[in-house]
């Protein structure tokens, strides 16, 4: 599913069939619940997952939590806008 079409989705009121965990995780998310997204993105062990843990982490503002995760993705850790990063990792998982 590309950007735009999973940003579309979020005006449904339950994300895409056929999506990703991950995926399913960053739409929950973006509609309010932090707490579903991450149960969802801590409970696989991949480098992606480890991507959205950072993103959910650094969105609750537990920032050495958020490094921590970045590490284990094997990425530099977040500066720049939260919707930036967001679409960054839609982009690359859908």
């Amino acid at each position: 599913m590309d950007l735009t079409a999973f940003e579309q989705s979020l005006s449904a009121t339950a994300p895409p069939r056929g999506i990703s965990p991950l995926l399913t995780a960053l739409w929950h998310e973006r509609k309010g619940d932090w707490t579903r997204a991450h149960e969802i993105a801590q409970d696989i062990d991949t480098r992606d997952a480890a991507w959205v843990h950072a993103y959910l982490h650094r969105r609750e503002g537990d920032l050495p939590n958020a490094a921590y995760w970045y590490r284990h993705a094997g990425k530099p850790v977040e500066t720049g806008s939260m919707e930036e990063e967001w679409r960054a990792i839609v982009a690359e998982l859908g």
